[in-house]
């Protein structure tokens, strides 16, 4: 049988890496590719044998790459910290990475998400697919893209998708939807500059409208009660400072006080 390397990128984990690491502890080696984390983080992920290398953050696209550089194994199981590989995934991997003749080199693994304590049925969340996360060593290439990066697949077969999920907590309360809005928002802003996208204000509302419309509504985010709804405020908010904060850099308006007409007395 071909042998699996797991790895997972982290940044300020020390919450969700233990769980994480402990649902691939069956997998012939792990990779925790940390970004130079201020919490325990990669004191956790080596006291549970993983090997930790540090990668300074540039963008998700160039942080998979080098993280899946670093991978010894024939196959790679891609997670997130807040990412945990179920019992029903890990018997599906196996059989597949125990023949020599995979139907593909590449695989996306459906993400069974929870939130407030309830598993998220709709707004989009499910089945959830996020890049092939099971893939033979350098079939992907990742683009160097900060957020949501692109990716090429180099294989002649077509991607597979596995039948067995795998879980996700994308929040662990409030606070983290507003951080993870505010910091992808951030790197959103900086990949429309590098589309030559031209923000304005009115595109910000008009985008965060129609990003809680999509979730709440079109994706059925309503009839996930409380939690849908929040979710689809986060997409407004996350959409909505996304255009706005790239207005504010185009016109140089990214420091208020730099520009502000008032003098201290």
């Amino acid at each position: 049988m071909s042998k699996l390397s797991a790895c997972i990128i982290a940044l300020n984990e020390e919450d969700k890496i233990g769980p994480a690491l402990k649902s691939v502890e069956w997998a012939d080696e792990i990779i925790v590719a940390d970004s130079y984390s201020t919490d325990r983080t990669a004191i956790i992920a080596q006291e549970h044998g993983a090997r930790v290398i540090q990668i300074r953050f540039t963008g998700f696209g160039d942080l998979r790459n080098r993280a899946m550089e670093a991978c010894s194994h024939d196959w790679i199981l891609s997670l997130d910290a807040d990412e945990r590989c179920t019992p029903d995934a890990r018997r599906e991997i196996e059989q597949i990475i125990s023949g020599n003749a995979a139907i593909a080199d590449a695989f996306y693994i459906p993400r069974k998400n929870f939130f407030m304590g309830k598993w998220i049925r709709y707004a989009g969340f499910y089945p959830d697919y996020r890049h092939p996360q099971l893939s033979r060593k350098g079939m992907i290439t990742f683009l160097p893209d900060a957020v949501h990066a692109g990716f090429d697949v180099h294989s002649d077969k077509p991607v597979g998708y596995l039948k067995s999920h795998i879980t996700q907590i994308p929040y662990k309360n409030l606070e983290e939807i507003l951080n993870k809005a505010n910091r992808y928002s951030s790197l959103g802003a900086e990949k429309l500059e590098e589309k030559q996208i031209k923000c304005r204000m009115y595109k910000a509302l008009t985008h965060g409208i129609w990003s809680f419309f999509t979730t709440y509504f079109f994706k059925l985010g309503c009839l996930d009660g409380w939690p849908g709804l929040i979710i689809a405020l986060g997409n407004f908010e996350g959409t909505f400072y996304k255009y706005a904060k790239g207005y504010l850099k185009q016109k140089g308006l990214e420091s208020f006080f730099e520009h502000s007409p008032v003098q201290d007395e």
